[in-house]
């Protein structure tokens, strides 16, 4: 992101806003695509209505980092999660295509404002909020803009996480 242009004036924000997340739910994997706003296709999988945020730690600022230094980034993030005793699945976001995708962890029990100081301690520039009514992207930096979009989920899809997105598998207590 160029100093002082907040992101969403950014061709970066229109990237974000097409993105795809496939989270590993521990009844199978489920692709979230973004839809019109007020579209919401499938099932959400907190029972409780929480939002689940999507974090990740690589590519800080929307430069290209080394595989080392996001795999790095992630254990730190997996670290973080597990001392503040957060419940998380694996996750992965990227472009529809699949030819840019990060691996990420999707949270349950922050609010917006903690997602977005989460995302900005590891330099993101937004991080993605899922609830039952809708697909929501949080800019991480500036003023707090955010972009309200729906969602749909397909469940059921097979070898869409890449391989090793599983290691440290997820931690979300039973019956949540």
């Amino acid at each position: 992101m160029a100093a002082g242009i907040p992101i969403t004036h950014t061709p970066q924000w229109a990237l974000y806003q097409q993105a795809v997340v496939d989270v590993e739910l521990p009844g199978g994997p489920v692709r979230v695509t973004p839809a019109p706003p007020g579209v919401a296709v499938g099932r959400f999988p907190v029972p409780h209505g929480e939002t689940i945020h999507v974090v990740t730690a690589h590519n800080p600022r929307g430069t290209h980092a080394s595989r080392q230094h996001n795999h790095r980034a992630h254990q730190r993030l997996l670290g973080l999660l597990r001392g503040r005793g957060l419940a998380w699945w694996p996750a992965v976001g990227g472009d529809p295509a699949g030819r840019h995708t990060e691996v990420s962890v999707a949270i349950v029990g922050l609010s917006d404002d903690e997602a977005r100081a989460l995302g900005r301690e590891f330099g993101q520039d937004a991080v993605f909020a899922w609830s039952a009514p809708a697909w929501r992207l949080l800019a991480c930096f500036g003023a707090g803009e955010a972009l309200t979009l729906g969602w749909r989920a397909a469940e059921g899809l097979s070898g869409s996480l890449p391989a090793g997105a599983l290691s440290g598998c997820a931690e979300f207590p039973p019956g949540c």
